[in-house]
């Protein structure tokens, strides 16, 4: 095959594909213009690859060569970019198992044959893939903390419905004492008065003092507070359900107090690179972009722009564009499920924040609601609309 057929590309040496695994990886490649295909397996090491990386840079000169795999993001492209000969072409997991599929109807599988697969796409239809070019440091690193952020948020849920289900066995009455399970007062609570039994022992003067010093200032709140404990009536007087569920309270509320300090050291470097991102006066100036929703939407287009072509490409890859499906006279629309999931869940939490304020996309999310659609639908319709405005 011509190099030429890969457009505004250089011209490569040789043309690989690598099926990567936990233990070993297949590689497969062929050098420009022979029709003799190699094949051979590498360890998952760092010295293993740089080996196979040099010693490829030492047979073709340092001339380019183009690199098919599976992942656009993780080890194998981490490993792999260090070596500016190497021009990597990764290839979404959903097309590499149909493009094998093609060929295999069956759906035997090996690495050999996945390798073969992803070189044969990489020949063969060039024009389909795109090389892959990482955005600038300060960009991919934010990127990096806000999913990290979003990941430890969406745990620190899950592990206060878990404390919220433990303390329905045994004591129920500090989910209404308590608006926020993973407050540091209910910690410390249960850290000294392990169950209800062992609260209302306490001096009402101690329990006071236990509140203020745990930034509780509304004095009404505080005798509210200790008048409903000393008339609770205990859920369970079984010794065996009040200290098996007392101990795994403390290990939740450990849990939560971990996530709470990594959530806030993360949100401290977030701050920080997104005020001295060279976009930030850009973004900031959008309605809704709060602390939160500002570095998310920085990452979600990028410092490169030529990433996108138009702002339909955005669209498709975030997921905010519906997928159209027509045979013969039957045409449906549906919801796009293939899509960076944080990517999609971005723009559609941000396009109900600008509803929020007085505006035109507050009336245009009105005026979808009164002809039908469902809240979720109406906000992706408005995402359609901003990512259409921002693109621009």
């Amino acid at each position: 095959m011509s190099n030429s057929s890969l457009p505004s590309e250089p011209e490569f040496a040789a043309f690989a594909a690598i099926d990567w695994a936990n233990q070993k990886h297949v590689w497969r490649l062929v050098p420009a213009g022979s029709t003799t295909h190699e094949q051979g397996q590498l360890e998952n090491t760092p010295e293993a690859v740089q080996v196979w990386a040099m010693s490829l840079s030492a047979r073709f000169q340092g001339r380019p060569i183009a690199i098919c795999l599976e992942q656009s993001r993780g080890p194998s492209v981490y490993m792999l970019c260090q070596y500016p000969h190497l021009v990597l072409f990764p290839v979404h997991s959903t097309t590499a198992a149909r493009y094998r599929q093609v060929f295999s109807p069956s759906g035997a599988k090996d690495d050999p044959r996945d390798a073969a697969s992803l070189l044969d796409l990489l020949l063969r239809h060039p024009d389909q893939l795109r090389r892959w070019q990482p955005d600038a440091v300060p960009t991919r690193l934010l990127q990096r903390l806000v999913e990290q952020r979003r990941v430890m948020v969406d745990e620190k849920t899950r592990q206060s419905n878990r404390l919220t289900a433990c303390l329905k066995m045994y004591f129920p009455q500090l989910l209404q004492w308590f608006d926020d399970l993973s407050a540091p007062v209910v910690g410390a609570l249960l850290e000294r008065w392990p169950s209800l039994q062992e609260l209302q022992k306490a001096h009402p003067g101690t329990l006071q003092k236990f509140f203020r010093g745990h930034n509780s200032r509304s004095q009404k709140r505080i005798q509210e507070r200790i008048q409903s404990l000393y008339q609770a009536v205990p859920a369970t007087s079984d010794p065996a359900v009040l200290q098996g569920e007392a101990a795994v309270a403390r290990g939740l509320l450990a849990l939560l107090k971990t996530l709470r300090e990594n959530i806030a050291a993360l949100e401290q470097q977030i701050e920080s690179l997104t005020a001295t991102h060279p976009e930030h006066a850009l973004f900031a100036s959008l309605p809704g972009a709060g602390p939160v929703m500002l570095p998310r939407l920085l990452v979600a287009f990028g410092t490169r722009r030529e990433r996108y072509y138009n702002a339909y490409e955005l669209l498709c890859y975030s997921g905010i564009a519906p997928v159209k499906k027509a045979s013969g006279k039957t045409v449906s629309i549906h919801f796009r499920r293939s899509c960076p999931k944080f990517l999609r869940q971005t723009f559609h939490e941000y396009a109900f924040l600008s509803t929020r304020s007085p505006g035109w996309a507050h009336d245009f999310y009105q005026s979808r609601r009164e002809r039908g659609q469902s809240h979720h639908a109406a906000v992706r319709a408005l995402a359609f609309k901003w990512i259409r405005i921002l693109f621009r």
